[in-house]
């Protein structure tokens, strides 16, 4: 594989996609050198039938609002890979939605969902809708209008959609809700459904707390412990809920959250109060975090930042991608961080990725950190499957083995011959070389 030529051809293809192609080459950079060693892989293409998805939809999203005019939105769905199970990734509704970001997202959850160990294979989809300042009313007629035109490419052994930015547990059962309609049939054909109809226990705060039970691996690989060290989050959603929820539990104190508007700095820590808080903010749907920090004497906000100046022994980007870049990471390693996990997809710039790696900085990327939500999301298919639920115990058990298992794959693949552990590079080839062999396996498709 040459990675030049083969981003050269891409480039010429999707131009302007720079989401994608970012993702791509970031994959194709780490997994070069294991690649080349693989002449069956080149025999077959492997590489450049991977980083196309086998198919896209893009269709219009016709609904009528509250005052009765006619909206019109556009809607994806890009089915990347499905080569060691039914696809599988979130729907996003949010302004920014576009082909590269999604070609991205469904890029990287391949992988992702390759490291889980479940047969699964990656998708991403969505719509450039604005849940923000909508009534339930308008938001159901759009899920309604939405799944009118997805539901004949979707299915519980075909593609099984789930939550991400902009689409939570009231979208996906106005989602599920019009499949069910439309197909005659009960199935688990989404994720992240409510407990009445399908759900799966601790789903909501699984992205989170996987992420913390993939810290807590990084630490003790380095002999450390998660009591007593202080976190910087981004962000201020569900995924930011289950990561602060989880790491105060366990003893560490989490001083930041996070919005577009600025951040906040808490030196006392979140507690069970302020978490909850956050959850009213998130569900005010105004997007900002200010009022935080006249709630709560002590802390402090900071207009149009980002947490990572402050001093703290790791950080968790919580938001969205490319949210921490170069300068913020020089900014991280001056001030002595200890670890980087990044939560949010593709959080971090290559920029601030090179500036953790040469620094020897353990720095573990999304695809392996937040896989936790999409894995939650594969056992609630598994209970689905049985008509059958699980304890919160049991799902939270197998989260946590799920999560080990992710973090031995990163060291078997990402052990470098000084002892550094390259988690990205780890994750990338571990999850690239079950995909590559179960494409080789199943022949020329």
């Amino acid at each position: 594989m040459n990675v030049q030529k083969l981003m050269a051809e891409l480039e010429r293809k999707h131009p302007g996609e720079s989401e994608y192609l970012q993702a791509v080459r970031e994959v194709l950079v780490t997994v070069e050198e294991v690649y080349n060693q693989h002449p069956e892989f080149e025999a077959a293409r492997i590489a450049e039938r991977i980083v196309e998805p086998d198919r896209s939809f893009t269709f219009k999203v016709v609904w009528v609002d509250d005052k009765g005019e006619v909206q019109v939105n556009t809607g994806y769905r890009f089915q990347f890979n499905n080569a060691i199970g039914p696809y599988k990734g979130g729907l996003r509704f949010h302004p920014s939605v576009n082909p590269s970001i999604l070609k991205f997202l469904g890029f990287e959850q391949c992988f992702k969902n390759a490291l889980t160990t479940l047969p699964m294979g990656g998708a991403k989809g969505g719509s450039d809708f604005n849940p923000k300042g909508k009534s339930d009313a308008e938001v159901m007629r759009f899920c309604q209008a939405f799944m009118t035109e997805l539901w004949r490419h979707i299915g519980p052994e075909t593609d099984v959609p789930a939550g991400d930015i902009g689409v939570g547990g009231r979208e996906i059962g106005y989602l599920y809700g019009m499949y069910r309609k439309l197909a005659l049939e009960n199935t688990g054909v989404l994720t992240g459904k409510g407990m009445t109809f399908g759900g799966s226990l601790i789903r909501p705060e699984a992205t989170g707390y996987g992420a913390v039970y993939f810290l807590c691996q990084m630490l003790a690989e380095k002999g450390m412990d998660i009591k007593g060290q202080t976190i910087a989050i981004s962000g201020f959603g569900n995924v930011a809920w289950g990561a602060a929820s989880k790491a105060t539990e366990l003893g560490a104190k989490v001083v930041t959250i996070s919005g577009p508007d600025g951040y906040i700095y808490d030196p006392a820590g979140l507690d069970k109060e302020k978490i909850a808080y956050m959850l009213e903010l998130r569900a005010s749907n105004n997007d900002v975090v200010a009022p935080y920090a006249e709630k709560f004497p002590g802390s402090t906000f900071t207009p149009g930042r980002k947490p990572w100046e402050v001093k703290v022994d790791i950080a968790m980007p919580c938001a969205t991608q490319n949210e921490l870049n170069g300068e913020d990471a020089k900014q991280l390693v001056a001030n002595g961080v200890k670890i980087v996990a990044e939560v949010s997809n593709m959080g971090c710039t290559p920029e601030a990725i090179e500036t953790f790696i040469d620094a020897k900085l353990p720095y573990g990327p999304g695809k392996a950190v937040n896989a936790g939500g999409v894995a939650t999301s594969g056992l609630e298919m598994s209970q689905n499957s049985m008509k059958y639920n699980w304890t919160a115990e049991e799902v939270d058990a197998k989260l946590h083995q799920i999560m080990s298992s992710i973090h031995a794959a990163c060291l078997e693949y990402g052990t470098e011959p000084d002892g550094f552990i390259n988690y990205m590079k780890g994750a990338n080839v571990a999850g690239f070389m079950k995909v590559a062999k179960s494409m080789l396996a199943q022949g020329i498709l």
